[in-house]
């Protein structure tokens, strides 16, 4: 009986995962269409942010955003590329987030979190979602 309610609080870390990958993806969707929509929404000074201009960086974070959420669905139906995808995606927007730290630092920070998070689960407890 231990070992069945085991596999189930994997399996809830598993779903943890990918509806964290979701709702990273919406929140970098949502950095983004800003950004696109109306680059004087971040103030960053006179200086560009590694090269870019805002409306730059929010097709760089609406793409970021698809893709997260394409790999969060793609966890939850419990495949391995899913997991292989979405850590590496949790990386590319944890930097990405930390380039446009000068421009949104609290929004930056929140999300460098929650693509921490989504790395542990996905390591950690990402293959007994496959299992269950």
């Amino acid at each position: 009986m231990a070992k069945n309610n085991n596999l189930s609080n994997m399996v809830g870390w598993s779903v943890f995962a990918g509806v964290l990958m979701v709702l990273a993806g919406m929140f970098q969707a949502i950095v983004g269409l800003m950004a696109i929509a109306r680059d004087t929404v971040y103030f960053v000074g006179p200086y560009t942010i590694a090269s870019l201009d805002i409306t730059q960086w929010g097709w760089v974070h609406l793409i970021v955003a698809v893709l997260v959420m394409l790999a969060g669905f793609s966890v939850l139906k419990g495949h391995m590329y899913g997991r292989i995808v979405g850590v590496l995606l949790a990386m590319v927007s944890a930097v990405v987030n930390m380039l446009f730290l000068p421009a949104y630092p609290v929004w930056s920070l929140l999300v460098i979190v929650i693509d921490v998070v989504i790395i542990y689960s996905l390591i950690v407890y990402g293959g007994e979602l496959k299992e269950a």
